[in-house]
């Protein structure tokens, strides 16, 4: 008799297992991930096993240590030569942050969230960091406004009445009202800033990357200190975003 596929509940726990390895650049042995998920100790060697023999991914015997595998890797270049952003992106995002002298970031929507693709640091001392493959949220950062913004217009009507507005940042947007409003003010002048909502002492200009039918498959900013850079000079960048979006359109549509 063929072997039985394996439960959905038993994927699900190993696709949780997977993702918190993620959090864990640096490797993370079977305990602390056990921990982390809330799985029996059995239960994630036995996942992490099997994520081993199928190259999602490795462990290093001296230190007992899991970490991602390369056919993870491999996965998710394939997922952004799909939408478009692959490598060649990266080029693009280097010459934005050597004219900005800032940190330019990448990301597109994912579900209620936005996810960081590319994190390009600035050459100044005090810098803002992103970390790619890291989730943010929507309401308050200058990409996912944007995001929300010049998304699918049924997708936009559902967020904009049914994000969380979580106060992250001292300034972020917590009154549905006003999220409307400022959705709507994004859409009228094509860019969101975000000024100390996502995090104390760190303000944001984002633009669209436009896909088919005016609708963002991706999101591009300039983040900067706040003490550093006004919202009068991140708005002063947009001549260069603006061509750098262009350019990830286009880089998008030909692959």
């Amino acid at each position: 008799m063929a072997d039985s596929a394996p439960a959905p509940d038993m994927v699900g726990k190993a696709l949780a297992l997977l993702t918190r390895l993620g959090d864990y650049p640096d490797g993370a042995p079977a305990a602390e991930l056990a921990r982390q998920v809330g799985f029996p100790l059995s239960t994630a060697h036995r996942l992490l096993g099997a994520l081993v023999r199928d190259g999602f991914a490795s462990f290093e015997q001296g230190s007992k240590r899991y970490t991602l595998g390369l056919h993870t890797f491999q996965l998710a270049q394939q997922v952004l030569r799909a939408r478009g952003l692959s490598g060649l992106a990266k080029p693009v995002l280097e010459e934005v942050s050597s004219v900005t002298k800032e940190a330019t970031l990448l990301a597109v929507r994912d579900g209620e969230r936005q996810l960081y693709l590319y994190s390009i640091e600035g050459p100044q001392q005090v810098r803002v960091v992103g970390e790619a493959g890291r989730h943010g949220p929507l309401h308050c950062t200058s990409q996912g406004k944007v995001l929300v913004a010049f998304a699918e217009p049924a997708a936009r009507e559902y967020l904009v009445e049914n994000l969380p507005l979580d106060p992250a940042g001292p300034r972020a947007i917590t009154s549905r009202s006003r999220f409307r409003k400022e959705i709507e003010l994004v859409r009228e002048r094509g860019y969101a800033v975000a000024d100390e909502e996502h995090e104390a002492g760190i303000r944001a200009i984002g633009l669209p990357v436009f896909g088919h039918d005016d609708v963002a498959a991706a999101a591009l900013a300039t983040a900067a200190p706040a003490f550093r850079m006004s919202v009068d000079e991140l708005v002063g960048h947009l001549p260069t975003l603006t061509e750098a979006a262009k350019a990830l359109a286009v880089l998008m549509a030909l692959q």
